[in-house]
């Protein structure tokens, strides 16, 4: 008990830290079903066929970046000017019909602060003391800024390294997992770790279709509503698709906002092509795609979401299903178990 509450507190006080790992591992088991995939093709090496993916993944991404990146970053400043002025006017609508809208207020200056119309503006030059606290806010916010990259990009640089090297020897590290298992263990031990293997393999091919076709869907029909950055807001909606129903219901109130610019026959065409690829996702994709990776029943799952994202936020929001998937497999393994100790 000493032994379970001290793991509990480990894993509170270090769940970022812990959902990293957790995320390298994902994307090292991705890489492992692409060199699996592509062993059915081409009989080589295994060291060999993750190069060849992993080259094809870098030039993927190195040619969306270089063919698109203008228009990417283009369309990204115009969304978010675009969702910042249909905010404001959302504000402004609710204000007027009598809601109170004082608990999303978006950082705007203080009425109290600003002069009356009948004050007399003053012209005078700011105290050294005013200049040094100015200057102090800068540079904070800059150290800031630059804190938040660097610890991005040290992320993304540790799932990297992470995922390749255990795409890189995928046995040694299953070795390992059954080496630290007791010896009367370690036989369930296996079947329970190339269960979990495969169903997370199986899920994460079936959610990058997913993925890909909810982009793809999204990115057309906006174009042909006639909705500005209808590139950028198919990339939004597909990377979102990674998160089941809180994701899709993100997208669809990013879609929505960044379509009111446009008038109301474009935010409700808009919706109804949000209800359209909703629709797909989640009574034809997912069941066809994913009805042999997980099984898992929507209200569970949005619970169990709802749960992590309180309390790890967006990491433990993010990777809820792949955790979930897991919790799955070790019940389903011990409950199959259990039906089959039953007496006939």
């Amino acid at each position: 008990m000493v032994g379970f509450a001290a793991l509990l507190l480990f894993t509170w006080y270090y769940a970022a830290t812990l959902f990293l790992i957790f995320a390298g591992m994902l994307l090292g088991v991705g890489l492992n079903a692409m060199t699996t995939i592509l062993g059915h093709v081409v009989k080589l090496p295994h060291a060999l066929r993750l190069t060849i993916v992993c080259l094809v993944l870098a030039s993927l991404l190195s040619g969306v970046v270089f063919l698109g990146g203008t228009t990417i970053a283009q369309q990204a400043t115009a969304l978010s000017g675009t969702l910042k002025a249909q905010i404001v006017s959302v504000k402004a609508f609710l204000e007027r019909n009598g809601i109170d809208t004082s608990y999303f207020e978006l950082g705007g200056s203080n009425p109290s602060s600003e002069p009356s119309p009948g004050a007399t503006p003053t012209h005078n030059l700011p105290s050294a003391g005013a200049l040094a606290s100015s200057g102090g806010a800068i540079v904070s916010q800059t150290f800031r800024l630059l804190l938040g990259t660097v610890s991005a990009v040290g992320n993304l640089f540790i799932v990297l390294f992470l995922g390749l090297t255990f795409a890189a020897q995928p046995s040694v590290y299953r070795k390992g997992l059954l080496f630290m298992t007791p010896a009367r263990h370690r036989a369930p031990a296996e079947v329970i770790i190339d269960r979990i293997g495969e169903t997370l393999e199986r899920w994460l091919m079936a959610q990058i279709v997913t993925m890909f076709a909810v982009f793809v869907v999204t990115s057309i029909g906006l174009e042909i509503i006639g909705i500005q950055g209808a590139f950028i807001l198919g990339i939004q909606a597909g990377l979102l698709a990674f998160i089941p129903t809180v994701g899709a219901l993100i997208a669809g109130l990013i879609v929505v906002l960044a379509s009111l610019a446009s008038g109301w026959v474009a935010a409700a065409s808009a919706l109804v092509l949000f209800l359209g690829v909703h629709a797909l996702e989640s009574y034809i994709l997912t069941p066809i795609i994913q009805r042999q990776a997980l099984e898992i029943p929507p209200a569970t799952l949005f619970a169990f979401q709802i749960l992590l994202g309180t309390v790890f936020g967006i990491w433990g929001l993010a990777l809820a299903l792949p955790l979930m998937a897991i919790v799955k497999v070790i019940i389903d393994h011990f409950k199959g178990d259990e039906v089959s100790l039953r007496p006939v």
